[in-house]
């Protein structure tokens, strides 16, 4: 009997855009006994307590960049220095990605989750990607139940990643999370096929 196990170390990482359903993809290896890392938390992170961090946002933004009596990132400072260009956001992921890589590399952790795999470069690090996909009408309406916004606010998220079937194409795996497909028996087979073949 398969015990659906990840039977020798492999970096394996689950990629998808937003609406997608990792997160509750990630919540169904946890209970496998699995840690999965969190990109989008851990920069959250860093962004919030790395002194490094800190010094080269504040020398790419401004002095605004963090409250000067709380310490605390001012998010409005960052998001219209972000918006104004691509470059500013293209300068803004050089100082946060590196670190994001460093501290999963040093967290020991052989899973994780990010919404921009491919973007950020992240899947250099992995041995398998697994793309977790959906209908683009069921992504949509997950984000709005969830986020609280606009049906144009959530393309705008969309426009802003790459397109599912990238996504697919780069990926080693599928795994479909439209609300019907079996989630267990696809990771189970996602699982055996990496232990034949990696």
């Amino acid at each position: 009997r398969l015990s659906y196990r990840i039977r020798r170390t492999m970096k394996i990482g689950i990629a998808g855009g937003i609406g997608s359903g990792k997160s509750y993809i990630c919540r169904s290896l946890r209970q496998r006994g699995y840690e999965v890392y969190d990109c989008d938390a851990a920069a959250k992170r860093l962004i919030r307590t790395s002194p490094d961090i800190r010094r080269e946002l504040t020398a790419l933004i401004g002095p605004d960049t963090y409250d000067a009596e709380t310490g605390a990132l001012n998010k409005a400072a960052v998001a219209r220095f972000l918006l104004a260009s691509e470059s500013n956001a293209k300068a803004i992921d050089a100082i946060v990605h590196p670190a994001v890589f460093r501290d999963f590399q040093e967290s020991g952790l052989d899973w994780l989750e990010s919404a921009i795999m491919f973007e950020s470069g992240i899947n250099q690090l992995m041995d398998v990607v697994i793309a977790v996909v959906a209908p683009k009408e069921v992504r949509i309406q997950r984000v709005m139940d969830r986020d609280h916004i606009s049906r144009e606010e959530v393309l705008e998220w969309m426009s802003r990643q790459y397109p599912q079937r990238e996504v697919i194409q780069r990926a080693n795996f599928v795994l479909v999370n439209d609300g019907k497909a079996n989630i267990e028996h696809q990771l189970n087979k996602i699982i055996e096929q990496c232990n034949k073949q990696f």
